[in-house]
């Protein structure tokens, strides 16, 4: 009995022993894994720790050394400014002639005011005779005769405005041309300048014409043609028309005051 008991009893103990044991390997493990897992931990708890004690003071140094250069990069913008601005001062100086350039257009007013005026003369019955009347018209292009005496001749054909004066010239006649050559004038008239009237419409028509052909130049020679033939003789009585003709000798031949 005692033997069974005490056979009882060791296993027991065996037992218990055991469990023990177990209970210590096991406490053991967990304390050498904890013991060796913690150091890792403390390091890695402790690394933003010790990191942003170490870090700063080389991360901080040059952010310190950097702000020093942006003074210098504020003062390199501040030396061109000058340099854009000496442009913009050099601008004004060809608008500057620009402005100035326009004042080239003067000699425009100029040649209007060189325009000159030349006569046109009509006629007026003064106690059955007929009187030579001139009348001043402006005239644009004073710098060609031709022109010149174009114009004047246009307004000498299109009548009087004055009532106290008239023409013999017979309406619807036309300049077909005039020119002048050697300080003499072409002037060649529509058939309508023959048309009706007596030998004194006759006289003053030619007068008309004579006149104010050489009212830039009175020495000036007048060669008359109608439709392009000269004019020989003129109305139905023959007036006889010299070629070419001039002031002294129509003042001659057929006087009109």
């Amino acid at each position: 009995m005692k033997d069974g008991q005490e056979v009882r009893h060791v296993s027991t103990t065996a037992l218990i022993a055991g469990v023990c044991g177990l209970a210590l390997v096991t406490g053991g493990g967990i304390a050498w894994w904890t013991a060796s897992r913690s150091p890792t931990a403390d390091t890695q708890s402790s690394a933003p720790t010790t990191a942003p004690a170490l870090s700063p003071t080389p991360a901080q140094s040059p952010a310190v050394i950097i702000p020093v250069p942006p003074p210098n990069v504020v003062q390199v913008p501040q030396a061109q400014t000058p340099q854009v601005q000496t442009p913009q001062a050099q601008r004004p100086t060809p608008l500057a002639s620009q402005a100035l350039a326009p004042k080239s257009p003067q000699p425009k007013p100029l040649q209007q005011a060189d325009a000159q005026t030349v006569q046109v003369y009509w006629v007026k019955d003064a106690i059955g005779k007929f009187e030579a009347v001139p009348t001043k018209v402006a005239v644009k292009q004073a710098d060609k005769p031709d022109a010149t005496l174009q114009a004047a001749f246009n307004t000498l054909l299109a009548g009087p405005k004055d009532a106290t004066v008239s023409s013999e010239i017979p309406k619807g006649t036309k300049l077909r041309s005039l020119s002048v050559k050697n300080d003499e004038v072409y002037v060649d008239l529509s058939r309508e300048f023959t048309a009706g009237g007596g030998s004194s419409s006759m006289t003053s028509r030619l007068g008309q014409v004579i006149y104010t052909a050489t009212s830039l130049k009175p020495n000036t020679k007048v060669w008359i043609s109608v439709d392009g033939k000269p004019l020989e003789l003129l109305g139905g009585e023959g007036l006889e028309v010299a070629q070419p003709s001039t002031r002294q000798s129509f003042d001659k031949n057929f006087p009109l005051n």
